[in-house]
């Protein structure tokens, strides 16, 4: 039984499958019946033992192909020729050869492998039963009006059935193959997600190493380099930068717990003002730096992205006015428009040339603006100052998001 699944080839499904078994099982129970038919039919000579002898040579190959399927005797195309020969042997010998013929019709296209083989084998047996019948009653009218149109009747339709099994089968094969492809795509899929998740929480952590940790020890050593350089002319003045140094020491520790905090939780909630946090920073700027500045801050409520992102945005502007701008005044406004949020950071210093701007600051802004569905405006030009300007619509990531809420709700 497992022998005649394995023949019918790996991707038969299951119905398929179980068809197979169960034709089995009927066989072997019509074999039966048709040895004890020929046994008990009385026939004057041999014919008899003859008739059994070659139905027993089908019988012996069918279960060695069966319960042996890889035995290196009796292929399948063996066991077809030895039934192909026994039926045109059973057809001389006696005229009970449709029973065997009958039984076995399914059997050339279990084993022929293809429809060709399948029908070049039935077309074999066919002919031989023909030959034989015809070898025992010459060319009478019961051969051509009982023997040669039942015999075609019977190969026409076993052919139709062939055929239609066989397109069943190749179907079902398809199918197999088109649900392998499927689920192959879509592991590659998950894991090319899986690879971009990771990509992108990098260089999220970049981002944010760069705009927090990187800018905080960046002033931590401008501080170190001017309270070294003045502690004997101005103690004071070093006094209160060491100080300084001090507290964004702290705030950088902060940031790096908040880095790691954030890596472990996605919850969105709101920490605090966006205006009293960046005027801490541009408190902390003025003191550092010795720069004016002129600050309006509108007490926007927004949700705990946007105000990461503008904190950001404000830290890489202030970083590199402090680095690059040799300015002396710095003016910020953070206020609500129609659009959104808007973030704006001005600085009267040297200016530079946006396009040929290569820096990972800039470019790292514009992407984290980028993905709140928002946009960096950067105007500059040599000697006549820098303007940066971001925008976050907030429908999109804030009340969008508590509409989506009251929605569910």
């Amino acid at each position: 039984m497992i022998g005649m699944t394995a023949l019918a080839g790996p991707s038969a499904d299951a119905f398929w499958a179980a068809s197979l078994r169960r034709w089995n099982a009927v066989c072997w129970v019509l074999f039966a019946a048709m040895a004890v038919g020929l046994a008990a039919t009385d026939r004057p000579g041999g014919s008899r033992y003859g008739a059994l002898a070659l139905l027993g040579c089908v019988v012996l190959c069918y279960a060695l192909l069966d319960r042996f399927p890889d035995n290196p005797v009796v292929r399948p195309h063996v066991y077809l020729s030895v039934l192909v020969l026994a039926l045109g042997g059973i057809a001389y010998l006696r005229s009970s050869y449709a029973a065997l013929f009958m039984v076995t019709l399914p059997h050339y296209w279990m084993f022929g492998r293809t429809p060709r083989a399948s029908m070049g084998f039935l077309g074999l047996a066919t002919a031989a039963t023909l030959a034989g019948t015809w070898s025992r009653q010459g060319w009478s009218l019961e051969f051509f009006s009982e023997t040669l149109v039942s015999t075609l009747i019977v190969v026409a339709v076993g052919v139709l059935i062939g055929l239609w099994a066989h397109s069943v089968v190749a179907q079902s094969t398809e199918r197999a193959r088109l649900i392998v492809e499927l689920e192959r795509t879509q592991a590659e899929l998950s894991e090319a997600h899986q690879r971009q998740g990771a990509a992108d929480e990098r260089e999220r952590m970049a981002r944010d190493i760069h705009d927090t940790l990187a800018q905080g020890f960046a002033s931590i050593v401008v501080l170190a380099e001017a309270a070294r350089a003045g502690l004997a002319a101005d103690p004071a003045r070093s006094a209160q930068q060491l100080r300084s140094i001090e507290s964004t020491a702290r705030e950088n520790l902060a940031e790096a717990r908040e880095l790691v905090g954030s890596a472990q939780r996605q919850d969105g909630a709101a920490a605090g003002s966006v205006a009293r946090t960046l005027r801490r920073i541009l408190d902390r700027f003025a003191e550092d730096t010795g720069l004016t500045v002129a600050a309006d801050l509108a007490d926007v409520g927004c949700d705990q992205q946007t105000r990461i992102a503008l904190l950001r945005c404000t830290q890489e502007s202030l970083a590199n006015v402090r680095k690059h701008a040799r300015a002396s005044t710095v003016g910020v406004i953070l206020a609500r428009r129609p659009y959104g949020v808007e973030l704006e950071v001005t600085d009267d210093g040297t200016g530079f040339v946006p396009e040929e701007s290569a820096g990972f600051g800039l470019d790292g802004m514009r992407k984290r603006l980028a993905e709140l569905g928002g946009r960096l405006t950067v105007t500059s030009s040599v000697g006549d100052g820098t303007r940066i300007l971001a925008v976050i619509p907030l429908e999109t990531h804030g009340e969008a998001r508590d509409k989506g809420s009251e929605g569910m709700g």
